[in-house]
Formats: C-alpha cells, sequence, structure tokens
C-alpha cells in the first residue's frame, strides 16, 4: 500500500541512547517522536521512568508520555495502540515524520500488528480467583507458574489483575495464556500498518550494564528516594497500583516499609534492570528487519549518516 505512512523506529534496552539518537534524528529530519515505553505514560513517574526532560528534548514534541494517572489500572496495551497510532497519524498528516522510540516490546509490536488481546473470560471462576489471591496471593503465583511458567516470567506477584486474568483464562481454556496468545511472535512479522525503518540499538554488554549501573546513582542523585516515597505517602504503593511495580518504585517500597535498606534496593535495581536489559534485547532481536548499530560509537555523526542512509533507502 503506497499511502501507508513511512515511521523511524528506534528500538533498544534501557540506557543505551535511544532519546539522544531520536532528538538528534528528529531535529534534522522535522521529526516528532512517540514514546514506547509501558513507564513514561505514567504521569507522576518521572524520574524511575528515566522520562526525558524538557532540556533534553530540545524542543521536539514527544508523545505518549504524562497520558495516564498512576491510579488507572484499566490502561492497557489496546489502548495504548489505539493512541499511538493516532498519534502517529496525526504525525504524518501535518507533513512530519513520525519516529517512534521505546525499549517496550510488547507496546512496540502492538503498534505496527494486528495483534489480538481478547481471550475467553468467565466471570464466576476470576471472582474465585480474586478471592484466592486475596487470601494467599503467593499461593496463587505459584498455581500459575505451575501451569504457565513463561506468564509467570512476565509478570510481578504483585499484579492482581494480571495474575488472576492469565489464571482464569487456563482454567477457562485449558491452555496456557501465553500459548493462547500468538500475536507475541506474529508481531514480529514484516509490518502491515506502516512502512517502517527499525533501527535497533545495542551496545557492548559491559559497556551497557555500567551506564545502567550509573544512571541508577544518577537517579538516586536526582531525587528517585523523593518521588517515590512522596508517592507511596500518599498511597500509591505496589501493591494497590501496577505501575507503581516498574522497576525503581518495587524495590524502593521495600526500603520504605523497612524490608530492606536503600542501599540492598538500588542495587537491586542496578541488577533487576540489566536483567530486564537482557530480556528486551532478546525480545527485540527475534525482528530480522531490524538493523543493529552501536549508538555509543566514538563517531556520533557516523551513527546519525547510518540511520539517514537507512531512512532514504526505505522510501
Amino acid at each position: 500500500m503506497s499511502d501507508r505512512p513511512t515511521i523511524l523506529c528506534i528500538v533498544g534496552p534501557t540506557a543505551c541512547g535511544k532519546t539522544a539518537l531520536s532528538v538528534a534524528l528528529a531535529k534534522r529530519l522535522n521529526g516528532e517522536i512517540v514514546s514506547a515505553d509501558a513507564v513514561a505514560v505514567y504521569r507522576r513517574l518521572d524520574i524511575g521512568s528515566a522520562k526525558p526532560t524538557e532540556t533534553e528534548r530540545q524542543g521536539i514534541p514527544h508523545h505518549m508520555i504524562d497520558c495516564v494517572d498512576i491510579a488507572d489500572d484499566s490502561f492497557t496495551v489496546s489502548a495504548f495502540r489505539d493512541a499511538a497510532r493516532k498519534a502517529i497519524d496525526g504525525i504524518a498528516e501535518r507533513g512530519r515524520l513520525p519516529i517512534v522510540v521505546g525499549g517496550s516490546g510488547l507496546y512496540l509490536d502492538s503498534i505496527f500488528s494486528d495483534m489480538q488481546f481478547s481471550a475467553p473470560s468467565d466471570p464466576e471462576i476470576r471472582a474465585q480467583l480474586e478471592r484466592d489471591y486475596d487470601a494467599d496471593k503467593k499461593a496463587v503465583f505459584e498455581t500459575l507458574s505451575a501451569c504457565d511458567p513463561i506468564a509467570t516470567k512476565r509478570l510481578h506477584p504483585n499484579d492482581k489483575k494480571r495474575v488472576v486474568r492469565a489464571l482464569e483464562v487456563y482454567r477457562v481454556t485449558g491452555k496456557p495464556f501465553s500459548e493462547l496468545n500468538r500475536a507475541f511472535e506474529t508481531a514480529q512479522q514484516d509490518d502491515q500498518t506502516y512502512r517502517t525503518a527499525r533501527i535497533g540499538l545495542n551496545p557492548e554488554r559491559t559497556v551497557l550494564y555500567a551506564r545502567i549501573d550509573r544512571r541508577v546513582d544518577e537517579m538516586m542523585q536526582n531525587g528517585l528516594l523523593e518521588e517515590a516515597y512522596t508517592l507511596f505517602r500518599e498511597g500509591y504503593t505496589p501493591d494497590r497500583y501496577r505501575a507503581m511495580q516498574s522497576i525503581g518504585y518495587a524495590q524502593l517500597y521495600d526500603a520504605y516499609t523497612g524490608a530492606c535498606s536503600v542501599a540492598e534496593a538500588v542495587e537491586r535495581i542496578k541488577l533487576d534492570t540489566r536483567h530486564f536489559a537482557k530480556r528486551q534485547i532478546t525480545w527485540f532481536k527475534r525482528n530480522p528487519n531490524t538493523v543493529w548499530i552501536d549508538p555509543l560509537a566514538p563517531d556520533f555523526e557516523d551513527v546519525i549518516r547510518t540511520c539517514m542512509e537507512l531512512i532514504n533507502s526505505n522510501e
């Protein structure tokens, strides 16, 4: 379809330099940025989500940031997809280049495919599972792990809504929720919605991990502890709201409740972020159409030229 908008997609693990590269390209290519970050969509989760500051944005419009309230547990991947596509189409209609940037693989894939998010349900089974969860969430999570280990790798035990939903689907269908959601794989195929130039950022692993550790230290220096504790005191806690189960906030909540020290929480943030980065790379590597580059190469202008050549070759 020749009338499909052409967009640039920049993917990669956390702390790999996506923001700097995307802003530089947007300035040169008359672009606007659409964030595909599952945490940056939430208002007030600023430091912990590494949300680009106004200074870092350099005047480039950013979409899909600060658009959902922390308490809104009804926000879904499907809702994100609809809003992101609306933003992309609006950018294209204004004659500018949409640049989709992020590290949340499912959110990114939802934009570029016709993923299906519905599955059979049973209100009575769900109600019983919710009661079981409230009585012993550890036991319910272990039950889910036994029948759908893939799902439990993606879920936090405190994520009541999704844990219950995954187990509900298994009870109704007899099949793991992860097996039903074949869209995880089909989403890696050629995009049918947009013409896409996809760039993957993949720094050398030890360099990436060092950047992650340094960024966590900078977050703490910039006020992450105060940001998290303020939200906890207002009642925004991981056991109540899904958004607060994000890396950074979840670990600091343990320090807040006295389950560990702040120093221990910080080390866990670093470790969990490194593990998350590894999973991100694995997810994005499955897409054969991604052109991989090292965004931390000494000559940043060479990185820019490589990206622009790829974009031009897709027009």
